[in-house]
């Protein structure tokens, strides 16, 4: 199931480049795909659970599930989708997947939590893999928007993790994702009127140059793109550890971009797909450098924080 989720969310990216080629904005894809993504989540949890029960928001919720949706629902996947346009998509995709190397340095340093010594061998091999995917030693061809917005979107999407484990500890995944995408997609309206505008959604009645119609494009980004992957995701976690579902989540930026390689003629040369690769190992090392609590606390806050790594996006990423 997780392996089918990190394959979804690998196709994702290729199909939100081509619909972002066809001439949607950025920011209004993330509205749309936030819209329906709320839409969908909604009606399932209620067809899962009748009632309003598992909708109420108390107060204190608020706070969190702004900054929640804002960050991880809104700003990420903007930042993604811009990244995305401008640079290879697996590429694009490595550079965010440095997220969780911030979510382990906060857990060192914000949290104080006890980490192995590989987290910093992690980090190293971290930033030497982006180093050999970037061809620093040469001249750059990479675009620097495209860059500094997938590295920007890596960070937001670490808050993102955080905010994600103490969210999950009071709400079920259904109605706090979705919570959040209503957020995202009120921020999409929002910043559209600030502009006296509106989205601009009229290319979903065009096709591609290949003849496939955008609104088929749009269909899979919500349902097959977000909600299901998703959905496979938290089913993952019943039969897995979080650890596992995190590290088995690595195969995505390589699925992505091979599925770009073949769908975009996005080729990478040999010392891009080894740096990808050193880059891969890194992130598992550092993901896997945090100490557990205690052997009698199986959901340890370092653990909760693994599980709601995998609980996104894409976002997030995808």
């Amino acid at each position: 199931m997780v392996i089918m989720a990190a394959f979804f969310f690998s196709v994702n990216g290729s199909v939100a480049k081509t619909i972002l080629r066809a001439g949607i904005p950025a920011a209004d894809l993330t509205t749309f795909r936030a819209l329906g993504a709320a839409v969908g989540l909604f009606v399932i949890g209620a067809l899962v659970r009748p009632g309003i029960k598992r909708f109420r928001i108390t107060g204190k919720e608020v706070p969190l599930l702004l900054v929640y949706g804002l960050t991880g629902f809104f700003a990420v996947p903007i930042l993604y989708f811009v990244a995305i346009s401008r640079l290879p998509v697996g590429i694009g995709l490595l550079f965010e997947f440095t997220a969780p190397l911030f979510v382990a340095l906060w857990a060192r340093f914000g949290q104080r939590q006890q980490v192995r010594g590989r987290l910093w061998v992690g980090f190293a091999l971290s930033l030497a893999g982006l180093a050999v995917v970037a061809e620093v030693w040469g001249d750059i061809h990479l675009d620097t928007l495209g860059v500094a917005a997938a590295l920007l979107s890596a960070v937001l999407l670490a808050i993102y993790f955080v905010l994600g484990a103490k969210g999950a500890t009071s709400r079920d995944t259904i109605s706090l994702t979705g919570f959040a995408f209503v957020i995202s997609a009120a921020a999409g309206f929002l910043t559209k009127a600030v502009t006296g505008q509106l989205p601009d959604w009229s290319v979903l009645s065009q096709d591609t140059p290949g003849g496939v119609p955008i609104y088929l494009l749009c269909a899979y980004l919500i349902i097959l793109g977000t909600i299901v992957p998703y959905s496979l995701v938290v089913a993952g976690f019943h039969h897995l550890p979080a650890t596992s579902v995190g590290i088995l989540g690595m195969t995505e930026p390589v699925m992505a971009a091979a599925v770009a390689w073949v769908a975009l003629g996005e080729q990478l040369n040999t010392a891009q797909l080894a740096g990808g690769a050193i880059l891969l190992v890194g992130v598992v090392l550092a993901e896997t450098a945090r100490v557990s609590v205690g052997q009698n606390e199986p959901h340890a806050p370092a653990e909760s924080a693994s599980a709601s790594e995998r609980d996104r996006s894409p976002a997030a990423t995808g």
